[in-house]
């Protein structure tokens, strides 16, 4: 029969056994054990102050568990000795096989014959012996440290790495694994020999130490080597500090700087070398330079309404970025910036600086925005029908080399939505606008005559007055519901609206398609807005299945009473007839995705404008391509047509392997290549590795077309 409740507790704890065994003042001497005891059999030895535990032992103490076929605990030395099938779990979830040991009452300190540790990682430690000094230190004799799950055919043999050393030790304090005279075996082959080897214990997940390297080459750079450094400055704070070697004598130092705060969190990242000068045809010059860049965000809380945050990021020349592979960015943007929401009211205040990294950018023609303020607030008067929205802005561009300008503008807008009894849908909108400009230096065009000192006010009054009417048609089929829904919006909005007296900033570009086609007015910004009456009409239909799969068709134009010339040619709006613009979704299932958007001559019904995406696949096997073709880019500077094409395939080939490939295509004229890339990872529990190889088919000045391979190699938990 088994003793259950069999207890050695500190405080006021009872040893229950057969009465004969023992007298009630042994049972209060022997309750001061710091631990839990049952067994199937226990024998008291009152004069040794010994108790003997058989058959299914199980001892727990300080959240601890130590299961025996055998133990002895000697009351008068507070040792505990067990033997025989022993495993010790641990309050941090490790568990501890061994054949024999003597610990202290606590289990915490002691020592332990033929040691096998499993972390909770199932990473492995074995030795002949270890010394335990307290919970946080153990100390182990000619150990074997291995994350490697063993073969399940063949146990016996050596797994792919492990680490033998003289000595471990491993301080869950200072969350550190020390080796001495330790040894590194690939299948058991000794391959690599250190005094000394120190790695972060991989139960923490935060300590300084050495990342795995990255190996490279390229065409431009040569060989390459990255050498990470993490740096736990804190629990809130941390830095990486990866120097770049390259073959060819340059060297690069990256960092990034992580940073938790009690209002909110910052980071970013910056690099700097010194090299050679180069010309824009890539030869070297007899100078040297330092390039450099910095890429840095945060954001904070004020209070529960407010927050701020900023964001930097500039380079010291325009090809820096491209050339050493940071980012392929043509514009990098800086910010500083406040917010703030509050039931319906939200504003903010920012502020822009930007730097352009295209060959034929201007610094001096590029604004410095500062401040942009916003205003938003929207209302549902008790008294009146509908909805009010409110908006303010106001923004100051000022320019080294060009004009300056200043903008305020209001928009209130009213809007009543009406169901009719037959079911269809009017929403009548009425708004009032009104922009108010200071301009210093400005002409026709963005450029001062002759250095004349143009300032003045503009100002521009923009009512509007628009009806939208819906009728939707909803008939169930079987487990489909289709849906089709006629849409017809009359607005009226006085001529004139774009006078050359006001400069273009925030609208240059305009893309007319579905996204837009129902828009009261579709300029991006607020410099240009569409004036005159017009109609915008279209269709929409759509089949939804139970299961989630659907499909959705939009299709429409817009009419006006007369052309409008604010829009720029092959915009698609220019006329008093617009181009058609449709787009098809089918999305049947989670594995089939397919979306086009079309934009269609008015009178040839030629494509103006192509866009294709699509994606095909589970989960694990998942293949993207997209395609855009355009007879025109849609902006004032009426840029070349374009046609690309994408592809890009990720393939999940199990657990462990995982391989992408992807290619960008530039299909116009002749056509060539842009880019093409592809790569495979490897990770399990044991090691991990990546390999990638790329080819950029592009030039731009001193960062010529050129092929990279990329290599990287780790074993886990070494870093």
């Amino acid at each position: 029969m088994r003793w259950l409740g069999v207890i050695l507790i500190l405080a006021g704890s009872w040893f229950a056994a057969p009465a004969p065994v023992m007298a009630q003042d042994d049972a209060r001497a022997l309750g001061k054990a710091p631990f839990l005891l049952s067994a199937d059999k226990m024998i008291y030895e009152n004069q040794l102050g010994q108790v003997t535990a058989i058959g299914n032992v199980e001892i727990s103490s300080g959240g601890r568990v130590l299961l025996a076929d055998s133990v002895n605990y000697n009351q008068r030395d507070g040792v505990v000795t067990a033997s025989g099938n022993l495993t010790m779990m641990e309050p941090g979830g490790e568990v501890i096989f061994a054949e024999h040991l003597e610990l202290s009452d606590d289990l915490t300190s002691g020592f332990i014959e033929s040691i096998r540790i499993l972390l909770t990682d199932k990473s492995r430690f074995a030795a002949n012996s270890a010394q335990r000094h307290n919970t946080n230190r153990l100390e182990m004799r000619k150990a074997v440290y291995s994350p490697c799950e063993l073969c399940k055919e063949n146990p016996d043999r050596a797994p792919l790495w492990q680490l033998k050393a003289v000595r471990v030790i491993h301080d869950r304090r200072e969350h550190d694994i020390e080796y001495h005279h330790a040894v590194l075996e690939i299948y058991g082959v000794p391959i690599a020999y250190t005094p000394y080897f120190r790695h972060a214990d991989p139960l923490t997940p935060r300590k300084s130490g050495f990342l795995a390297p990255s190996f490279g080459s390229s065409s431009e750079l040569g060989s390459t080597i990255k050498l990470p450094y993490f740096w736990a400055i804190s629990r809130e704070r941390d830095l990486t500090f990866a120097p770049i070697f390259t073959s060819e004598g340059e060297t690069v130092l990256t960092g990034e700087y992580r940073a938790l705060t009690a209002l909110g969190s910052y980071e970013g990242e910056a690099s700097l070398t010194y090299t050679d000068k180069r010309n824009d045809n890539n030869d070297r010059l007899d100078d040297k330079e330092i390039r450099g860049h910095i890429d840095a965000r945060g954001r904070f809380d004020i209070d529960q309404t407010w927050n701020w945050g900023f964001a930097l990021a500039r380079s010291t020349d325009d090809t820096y970025l491209s050339r050493y592979d940071f980012s392929g960015d043509d514009t990098l943007t800086s910010s500083l910036f406040t917010e703030g929401l509050r039931g319906r009211h939200y504003m903010s205040a920012s502020a822009y600086t930007f730097q352009g990294l295209d060959v034929d950018d201007d610094p001096g023609a590029t604004p410095i925005v500062a401040p942009l303020l916003d205003y938003e607030i929207s209302l549902r008067p008790g008294r009146l029908p509908g909805r009010l929205d409110f908006d303010a802005s106001a923004v100051s561009l000022y320019r080294s080399d060009g004009f300056d300008s200043r903008r305020l503008s209001a928009d209130g807008r009213w809007q009543i939505p009406y169901a009719a009894p037959a079911g269809d849908i009017y929403s009548l909108t009425a708004g009032l606008g009104l922009d108010l400009y200071h301009l210093n230096d400005f002409v026709e065009g963005g450029q001062a005559v002759n250095g004349a000192n143009n300032n003045g006010f503009e100002a521009r009054f923009r009512p509007t007055l628009a009806l939208d009417w819906r009728f939707p048609f909803i008939r169930r089929e079987g487990t489909v519901r289709q849906v089709i829904e006629p849409v017809v919006q009359m607005i009226l909005t006085p001529y004139g609206g774009n006078p050359k007296e006001i400069p273009n900033e925030d609208s240059r570009s305009l893309e007319f398609d579905d996204t837009n086609l129902f828009s009261l007015n579709r300029f991006p910004g607020h410099d240009r807005v569409e004036s005159g009456p017009r109609a915008n009409l279209g269709l929409k239909a759509a089949a939804y299945g139970a299961s989630g799969g659907y499909t959705a068709l939009t299709v429409g134009q817009v009419f006006r009473v007369k052309d409008d010339d604010t829009f720029a040619q092959q915009t698609g709006l220019e006329d008093h007839r617009s181009d058609y613009v449709m787009a098809l979704t089918v999305s049947p299932s989670p594995f089939f995705d397919l979306t086009n958007r079309l934009r269609l001559d008015r009178n040839t019904f030629s494509l103006r404008r192509n866009e294709i995406y699509f994606s095909i696949g589970p989960a694990d096997l998942r293949f993207n391509t997209s395609y855009v073709s355009l007879e025109r880019a849609q902006t004032v500077d009426e840029l070349g047509a374009r046609e690309e094409l994408y592809n890009f395939l990720r393939w999940k080939i199990d657990e462990r392997w995982i391989a992408t490939a992807e290619s960008r295509r530039d299909l116009s004229g002749g056509g060539s290549q842009i880019r093409s890339a592809a790569s495979i990872q490897y990770l399990d529990e044991c090691i991990g590795f990546g390999l990638t190889i790329e080819r950029n088919f592009t030039r731009d000045r001193d960062v010529e077309p050129s092929t990279s391979l990329n290599f990287r190699f780790l074993l886990q938990n070494l870093g």
